[in-house]
């Protein structure tokens, strides 16, 4: 044994129990300019130390593999030889000072740390001349946090970090590991239970059933998108058109004739940019693309905050798809659910043995409904763990807008419980205080660090000024979903229209309420799955009427305040209910009806951007204004949209199957005036009936207006006439 380590030392870390590694292992001075020089080897044949040109053979102290070597002191590398023979020269892991600054420390603890991903998780780098890898993870209950991966064998005891205590976080630096290599934290929690857990901060990472982290170097990619970012930062998003199209990356197409595989990042960059530019959507929202291992949970139950999802590419390919999208015009959006995560063994769920990032007691910190556990907004680090999360998004993939989902489930402690199953805050509310201060912190930070970007809130009750700025007492979110508007108008659509008279008031409601949020209008992925059909067929009548419902449906939301998004499918007429397990059924543009349908929502599209007064004023009263709301009998619905610079528009619908002739609908000036847009246009497979050839004002007041027009309004269409 030797005279410089102590036994039951050296049975410590050989068990992976040593209290302080970094004291132990490495190179230690003994006196008279020599050092004595640790290291752990399991897999070691033989262990040399070479140190100013001297080469001491290492003995070995412990038949698992401890190795100890007496060498002047200095600088040194480690010549290991594993038992086939290979020999590889390396730096000492444990020759390495600290790595996190104090800086990151004190921020970190106080949750105000805005670029956490530059410091934990596993940072590829070069320290002191020798390339490596940087690994760093929060376990402050854990009693041990090994990294384990492809290169020591997934043995724990090699490659014990060092415990930060003043902050509960691990480090060590690892010379020799390159990109694409796999890895895991492997601890001994605070009960002294050995799990196995994927880094909460990787930026690649394997998904479904393979749960390892991957590292990856995110400083290669070089942008194109300079024009696009520069603007973004000019962009008035309120003022300006906003047509989202939803998108499920992993079903919109899938390469039947391979597997039924997915579209890669960098296939969905060739085939959906060009379709959704054709159609004419401003932005692209991206259904959960942060790493999730169950493909049924549609990217809702997030493992892998920080990295996208390997199931079409790597983070570079990624960056490509978002980089292609700027370049022809169309923002990104993404969802991002800071509300929950699940219990998979290798994820956030009592990370070190603890409720570390939800909270102990499951009246707090567990979603009955959806088997996932809540996060503690209250805990400093975690709270600094999402905003760091979201403005990673922001500036490292340069995405333009956060669609938070189920914010209404973190507004309310009481959010789908029974009484006796939930814990009222400090003040004896309902209201989850911690929550609120999250967001309102997220949103500021958000905002004032990328102007330009916007965030949005997936909120379905009604919580007041969601999207009204924080220093107004709001939320602070940039947009809401206007789920009223959308469960009305769905309800409103599917009955039958002989009965719609009877259901007017659905059809109107909107309005009473339309500026109270910014919202933005939703037939989102929700609505056309688990057994609530698609659009198409929440339509009632036969084909054709199915068809002109639709029609006339998308053709009234795109005319009506507030901005768009609709849910991919949506646009030509899907039969089936939304599958992710199935790409969308683009045989069916065999068939009229659905081209029909998909060039009404292009030029609806382009109607909606190039006409002012159709987006201008999408969140203030002055830019909407009822010419008729109680034609309750023949279900006619009229009204006007302006703008500011004077542009305006008339919108006509007409809820029944019957032409409706010679209808007046009165208008502001004298002159001419023309049909923009008709939804049952023979271009769309409707039936053809114009409103008219073009109009001439009569000075005969009607509905409010000075001046009036005759025109015809088809069945179950929308008109929109104007100069």
């Amino acid at each position: 044994m030797s005279q410089y380590s102590n036994k039951d030392e050296i049975q410590s870390v050989m068990s992976a129990r040593h209290q302080n590694v970094f004291a132990f292992l490495g190179a230690h001075d003994v006196g008279a300019s020599k050092q004595v020089v640790r290291t752990t080897q399991p897999c070691a044949s033989k262990v040399v130390v070479v140190c100013g040109g001297e080469s001491v053979m290492a003995t070995k102290q412990h038949p698992d593999g401890f190795f100890e070597a007496v060498t002047p002191s200095g600088s040194y590398e480690l010549e290991i030889t594993d038992h086939e023979g290979r020999t590889n020269r390396t730096s000492d892991p444990y020759s390495y000072g600290l790595l996190l600054g104090d800086q990151d420390m004190y921020f970190f603890r106080e949750g105000t740390h805005q670029r956490l991903w530059e410091v934990l998780g596993a940072r590829l780098k070069t320290l002191h001349g020798v390339a490596g890898c940087q690994f760093a993870v929060w376990a402050p209950n854990a009693q041990r946090v090994s990294v384990v991966g492809d290169w020591n064998r997934w043995d724990g005891r090699v490659h014990v970090m060092r415990n930060r205590i003043e902050a509960g976080i691990w480090e060590i630096f690892i010379p020799g590991i390159t990109e694409l290599t796999h890895y895991k934290f492997e601890l001994v929690d605070k009960h002294g239970q050995l799990q196995v857990k994927s880094d909460p901060y990787a930026v690649f990472a394997q998904h479904g059933t393979l749960t390892a982290s991957l590292t990856f170097d995110l400083e290669r990619y070089k942008w194109s998108d300079n024009e696009w970012m520069q603007a973004r930062a000019k962009r008035d998003l309120y003022h300006a058109p906003m047509s989202a199209y939803e998108v499920h990356l992993g079903s919109w197409k899938r390469k039947t004739d391979d597997g039924n595989r997915w579209l890669s990042y960098r296939e969905l960059a060739d085939d959906l940019i060009p379709y959704v530019k054709d159609l004419g959507f401003t932005h692209i929202e991206i259904m959960g693309i942060a790493e999730h291992p169950f493909d049924g949970s549609w990217g809702y139950q997030v493992t892998g905050y920080f990295a996208p999802t390997s199931r079409f590419g790597n983070p570079d390919e990624f960056r490509e798809f978002v980089d292609r999208c700027h370049q022809n015009g169309i923002g990104v959006i993404l969802d991002w659910v800071p509300g929950h995560f699940p219990k998979d063994a290798h994820g956030l769920a009592k990370f070190d043995g603890t409720a570390l990032f939800e909270h102990e007691d499951p009246r707090l910190g567990e979603h009955q409904d959806w088997g996932t556990l809540i996060f503690n907004y209250g805990r400093h680090e975690v709270k600094n763990f999402l905003i760091s999360n979201a403005l990673y998004w922001l500036e490292q993939f340069h995405i333009d807008g956060l669609r938070v989902d189920a914010v209404a489930s973190m507004l309310y402690l009481d959010y789908s419980r029974k009484a006796g199953e939930w814990v009222p805050n400090h003040l004896g509310g309902r209201e989850n205080l911690e929550a609120i201060a999250f967001m309102r912190d997220l949103n500021s930070v958000c905002y004032e660090k990328h102007p330009g970007t916007t965030i949005i809130a997936e909120e379905s009750t009604a919580w007041p000024g969601v999207s009204r700025p924080v220093s107004s007492g709001g939320l602070g979110f940039g947009f809401k979903w206007n789920m009223g508007w959308m469960n009305d108008s769905l309800h409103y659509m599917s009955e039958d229209p002989i009965h719609r008279k009877y259901h007017h008031g659905e059809a109107t409601f909107s309005m009473i309420y339309a500026y109270d949020e910014n919202f933005i209008l939703v037939l989102s992925h929700d609505e056309v799955v688990h057994g609530k059909r698609s659009l198409i067929n929440k339509m009632p009548g036969d084909r054709w009427q199915k068809f002109a419902n639709l029609r006339m449906f998308l053709a009234w939301m795109w005319m009506h305040p507030g901005k768009k998004l609709l849910f991919m499918g949506g646009e030509f007429g899907q039969w089936n209910e939304w599958s992710h397990e199935r790409s969308l059924d683009w045989h069916l543009f065999l068939g009229e009806e659905h081209s029909g349908l998909q060039k009404l929502v292009r030029d609806l599209n382009h109607l909606y951007t190039t006409r002012h007064a159709l987006h201008m004023k999408d969140h203030e009263a002055g830019g909407f204004s009822w010419l008729d709301a109680n034609d309750a009998d023949n279900s006619i619905f009229a009204f006007t949209r302006s703008s500011a610079d004077g542009d305006k528009v008339y919108v006509l619908v007409n809820a029944t199957p019957v032409t409706r002739t010679g209808y007046r609908v009165g208008v502001s000036d004298a002159g001419g005036y023309r049909e923009l847009l008709n939804s049952d246009a023979a271009s769309y497979a409707g039936s053809g009936v114009s409103a008219g050839a073009g109009f001439q004002a009569q000075h005969t007041s009607w509905q409010g207006q000075p001046w009036s027009v005759v025109v015809d309004l088809p069945p179950l269409g929308v008109v929109v006439i104007g100069r």
